[in-house]
């Protein structure tokens, strides 16, 4: 009944919407999952005029719809060995399925979390240090639990999956020499060279060097505005840090030490040393702890994503180019809704509570008649079931 219900909203935003195929789309390979228990996704289609692309997705509504980062001469070939790789976009992928102790944040805090991660790519890497132009990239809310973002740049349509690891490794901070990012100088002591000084990058220098400076910064500050008791639970939630070491790495942060740091000083204790070190790459890099992009979807070469515009078969919920510069404001509880507002009668499994289309719901368990976004929403979410004809 969920996947009858679900079919039938789907066919009508699909026969009520006109829907554009992405650029090149006739050198893109396509595949679609349909409603019903494990079914098996349809892949290796291709289209040659825009109407049939919307008859397809007209005729199908599928659950899922996906398209290749890649360009084909023979994008339906059955063999993708076949089909004549001529280029890919560069794809990262942003899900909260990668966010550490998921289970703990509602849907709201998930999407929320993500996007800061999305927005730490773009502004840092892409646009920052890769130096691309803000239309060689196209984001997208995902319909689900994140976000991807497509580079376009005619320089990365070429590269092979081992340049895209590298592009990967870079992001990530794999690999990052100390040596190269902190400089060891010789100081001189009554005119004798006697003893050599590690300093750390300024936080203006470009790339890696700054945004370490930087986070370093950060963390020191953070750490200084804290209590005793609330710094201590805070250090002990990194890994390897025990309670007698947070009140170790305390005593010896003193305000000279955080002054001399400032100054670009890192010469301090080994300790002290090694953890803002490898804090402030943790925390510049993807790896946050927060949400990483998923590696094996920027170093693939053949990847199918979500197409644009099509609905996600678990949230009813939009697959949405969203701008850069409105990323930050953007809420896909608001902005990816692709159903309007009229009553529907659903059973509530169990509770939910979110704010949706610019209304809050607090639902108990049991029949309920909500806005039919929200009934496509729970219904996908398995959380509700259609207590209609359906």
């Amino acid at each position: 009944m969920m996947n009858k219900f679900l079919r039938y909203q789907f066919e009508q935003y699909y026969s009520r919407t006109k829907l554009f195929p992405p650029e090149r789309f006739s050198r893109r390979e396509y595949g679609f999952i349909p409603f019903g228990e494990k079914q098996m996704m349809c892949r290796h289609i291709a289209f040659k005029t825009v109407s049939e692309y919307r008859a397809y997705l007209m005729n199908h509504a599928p659950a899922h719809a996906y398209y290749s980062s890649a360009f084909y001469q023979f994008p339906d070939a059955k063999h993708t060995d076949e089909k004549g790789w001529m280029g890919a976009e560069l794809i990262f992928d942003f899900d909260s399925d990668h966010i550490e102790n998921v289970s703990e944040l509602t849907y709201e805090e998930q999407l929320e979390r993500v996007k800061w991660e999305c927005i730490k790519l773009v502004d840092s890497f892409l646009l920052g240090d890769f130096g691309f132009d803000e239309k060689d990239i196209a984001l997208y809310f995902s319909g689900g639990r994140g976000y991807h973002c497509h580079v376009t740049n005619p320089r990365v349509l070429s590269l092979g999956s081992n340049e895209r690891r590298e592009i990967v490794d870079y992001i990530l901070g794999n690999g990052l020499d100390e040596k190269r990012i902190f400089r060891r100088r010789a100081v001189s002591q009554k005119g004798r060279w006697t003893k050599e000084r590690l300093e750390m990058p300024r936080p203006d220098e470009p790339g890696w060097s700054g945004r370490i400076a930087r986070a370093i910064i950060e963390l020191i500050d953070k750490i200084k505005a804290m209590g005793t008791e609330e710094a201590l639970e805070y250090l002990k939630s990194f890994p390897g840090i025990s309670q007698q070491g947070a009140v170790q790495f305390l005593e010896a942060l003193t305000q000279e030490r955080v002054e001399r740091i400032k100054q670009g000083l890192l010469d301090q204790s080994p300790a002290i040393r090694k953890f803002f070190l490898k804090e402030a790459i943790r925390r510049s890099s993807l790896t946050s702890g927060i949400c990483r992009a998923d590696e094996p979807v920027t170093t693939d070469i053949k990847r199918l994503i979500r197409l644009p515009n099509s609905l996600h078969g678990k949230t009813g919920l939009k697959v949405v180019r969203v701008e850069i510069d409105e990323l930050k404001d953007f809420n896909p509880l608001r902005e990816a809704l692709a159903f309007g507002r009229d009553p529907i009668k659903v059973n509530f499994i169990e509770p939910l509570k979110i704010c949706m289309g610019e209304e809050k719901f607090n639902m108990d368990k049991g029949p309920n008649v909500v806005p039919e976004y929200l009934a496509v929403f729970a219904v996908a979410r398995r959380i509700a079931t259609p207590l209609n004809q359906f």
